[in-house]
């Protein structure tokens, strides 16, 4: 009897482990219990993973012994991945140190710069003791025959260890969904770039243009043949999903304002980068030092008043600005230096937007001042001057010697400037109840629901030329910074553009808790002896305590 019932025993647990395991094979489920949930993925990752049908191979170059702060970011890399390849076996990863043959760092460090991946050199205290490590914060994603590199720190001017990473923290999923995005989906949207009005050259739209192609189809397009057959030129234009006007400088002519016009009332989008005051740094190079900052008018005022904004001839002078790099000295010892310059405003951003979420500061030069004015449309600032700004209006004299002047930090009291304005919802045209420059076949008054951006620099999108190939845009080459424009534009572009939802994985917000560095280093001590002592003093215990009932186990016996 006693058999029996072990037998059925016996039984029953074989017939649940294979009910177990059959459920276990068909049903997959993981648990997040992080309270920002951060291993959550997004349903816009949810479908890009979902949508990869061949492996690819995801190659990470944070393998090896870091500080803490980086040991954190890998783990986080780590984690994130995991939660990649488990909704879809396609996603394979590995870490990979490129140091563990003992090769030589700055070596290494040069092929990564020549491959675009630019390392990074951290500071690690450690026993009183301060010491710079290089790492290479990259991955690289292969997918058949493309490859996609997925930069994993992000730079912060200004930032501590534990703050860039923080950031970079919170951009993972969006990094690696980027990544497989570019990847996996072909190319559908257009987008024009105008020409004819005396826009910025090929070479200082490169660095951005290269990286919109990836992601989208590029085409230059003129608005010189309004002139002459404008219906044909509107219907061309409208074959493009969004239009990028790059700083133009020579005026628009009615026919080609009522072509854009129309384009942005069958639902076209736009970006314009536009200034209404000419001024260069390159005119102050001169025996003097000076030059003029005077307004540029380029026939947009009445085309930007009807759709609720205006872009003042006016300059925003910030305290809170990129320096100006100078040459001193001549031949062999020449030197550049930075000096404050406060006609290159650093942006702040007033809000958590998904463009301008966690992105460096944007660099702006002769930026202008943009009024938003009452109407239906949705005006979000995404960017502005910091609070110690003021306006100069124009003409205005300005002059290399400012470098070498205290400013009057009294009369910076115009406050915030808005410098980059987003627009959304249904335009009314510019041309609704006026006399039209030409007749169209079906002319539109009002819009479908679209969106402009308006940014009131057009150096925000120009990369530097260095023996005249092109640096990357946003980054400084004498200082060394890398500013946030080459992000901004980007994230702008793809949320005007994009379909997947990848953008609002920039919304999510993740908390990283770090310890403190200071109080570490002052009871790292105590916490030494805590953790040798302790064990021992709960082990001691624990053996009292046994020995003690086993005695009395066996007295009672005997």
């Amino acid at each position: 009897m006693k058999k029996t019932g072990t037998y059925t025993s016996l039984a029953i647990l074989i017939v649940g482990l294979i009910l177990l395991n059959i459920l276990a094979a068909n049903f997959f489920e993981r648990f997040d219990l992080t309270q920002d949930n951060r291993y959550t993925l997004s349903s816009a990752s949810k479908n890009i993973v979902g949508d990869v049908e061949e492996p690819v191979i995801i190659d990470v170059f944070l393998k090896g012994d870091f500080p803490a702060e980086f040991r954190r970011l890998r783990n986080e890399t780590r984690q994130l991945l995991e939660e990649f390849a488990a909704y879809n076996t396609h996603i394979k990863f590995n870490f990979i140190n490129p140091l563990a043959e003992g090769q030589d760092a700055n070596a290494i460090a040069q092929e990564f710069m020549q491959l675009g991946m630019t390392p990074a050199r951290v500071s690690v205290q450690e026993s009183g003791r301060t010491s710079e490590e290089i790492i290479f914060p990259w991955a690289i994603a292969n997918y058949g025959e493309a490859t996609v590199k997925i930069p994993l720190l992000k730079n912060n001017l200004g930032a501590t260890d534990q703050e860039r990473v923080n950031n970079s923290v919170q951009q993972l999923e969006y990094a690696f969904a980027n990544a497989l995005s570019q990847l996996i989906y072909k190319k559908e949207k257009k987008i024009a770039v105008i020409r004819g009005n005396g826009e910025l050259a090929d070479p200082y739209l490169a660095d951005f243009l290269q990286t919109l192609q990836n992601y989208y189809f590029i085409a230059p397009f003129t608005l010189d043949s309004a002139a002459v057959n404008p219906q044909k030129t509107l219907e061309n234009l409208n074959e493009f999903d969004l239009i990028l006007e790059a700083k133009p400088t020579q005026p628009y002519t009615e026919n080609e304002k009522y072509v854009l016009d129309q384009y942005t009332m069958n639902g076209g989008k736009s970006m314009w980068l536009v200034e209404s005051v000419a001024m260069e740094t390159d005119s102050l190079l001169n025996e003097t030092g000076t030059a003029y900052a005077l307004p540029r008018n380029l026939n947009l005022g009445d085309l930007f008043f009807s759709y609720g904004f205006r872009i003042n001839p006016v300059l925003v002078n910030d305290i809170y600005s990129a320096p100006i790099i100078l040459a001193t000295g001549s031949g062999n010892n020449t030197r550049f230096n930075p000096y404050p310059w406060f006609y290159s405003p650093l942006s702040a951003s007033p809000n958590n937007h998904p463009i301008i979420n966690n992105i460096e500061a944007v660099k702006f030069e002769y930026a202008n001042q943009i009024d938003t004015l009452a109407n239906d449309l949705q005006k979000t600032i995404l960017l502005s001057s910091s609070p110690r700004s003021k306006i100069e209006g124009t003409p205005l004299q300005i002059s290399l010697e400012m470098v070498s002047q205290k400013p009057d930090i009294a009369s910076y009291t115009d406050g915030e400037q808005p410098l980059a304005v987003l627009l959304e919802g249904q335009f009314t045209s510019a041309y609704k109840n006026r006399v039209k420059p030409f007749n169209l076949s079906n002319p539109l008054t009002e819009s479908e629901p679209t969106q402009m951006l308006v940014i009131s620099d057009g150096d925000v999108i120009k990369n530097e030329l260095q023996r005249g190939a092109p640096l990357e845009l946003g980054f400084e080459r004498y200082t060394g910074n890398t500013y946030g424009n080459k992000e901004f534009l980007l994230n702008a572009v793809n949320y005007m553009l994009d379909d997947s939802g990848l953008i609002e994985i920039r919304s999510k917000e993740i908390s990283i808790p770090f310890l403190n560095p200071e109080k570490t280093a002052a009871a790292r001590e105590k916490w030494q002896i805590i953790n040798l002592v302790v064990p021992l003093i709960i082990l001691g215990i624990f053996a009292f305590i046994f020995n003690f009932f086993r005695r009395r186990k066996y007295i009672k016996k005997a």
